[in-house]
């Protein structure tokens, strides 16, 4: 009897990006490509609604939400893009979300604009709940060429 194959991790990839055309077009592909890279299924948030959500249907809002959530719970991991000042709200709420649920937790900010409340970490303390307090910085992402780096946190946890 051949043995399963097994299954693809999968992580949720949390973004503002599909909101504008040119940041759907434009920096949303390599972001997915450097994560699917490590062998991973990257769920898009805005792909997987897509055609799933009747916009012209009352209630479309809630089922997006509901639909996000669905996503976030049967996700192995969640990839968030922390861009902005503050960053995206709807991101920051599935960030909690997955903290919450116990996923592992990876930032990416390439954005240097500060919005820190200490000087230890980069962004707002709490999102950093979901990560190890001494090698956190090996769950923050600065650019997307750094995405794919074999020592980083999401390298070694796509590798098992």
């Amino acid at each position: 009897m051949a043995s399963a194959e097994k299954a693809r991790k999968s992580v949720y990839l949390a973004n503002p990006y599909g909101f504008s055309a040119q940041q759907r077009e434009l920096l949303l592909p390599p972001l997915i490509e450097a994560v699917a890279a490590m062998g991973l299924d990257v769920w898009e948030p805005f792909a997987r609604s897509g055609g799933k959500i009747d916009r012209t249907k009352p209630g479309w809002a809630y089922d997006v939400g509901q639909l996000c959530y669905q996503d976030v719970r049967e996700a192995d991991a969640i990839f968030a893009v922390v861009n902005g000042v503050p960053p995206d709200e709807g991101v920051m709420i599935e960030m909690g979300m997955a903290i919450a649920l116990g996923k592992p937790t990876f930032l990416f900010r390439d954005d240097f604009r500060s919005v820190a409340d200490t000087e230890e970490y980069p962004l707002n303390l709490m999102l950093f709940t979901g990560m190890p307090q001494a090698e956190w910085e090996l769950h923050y992402y600065r650019s997307v060429e750094e995405i794919g780096a074999a020592e980083k946190a999401l390298a070694r946890w796509a590798r098992g």
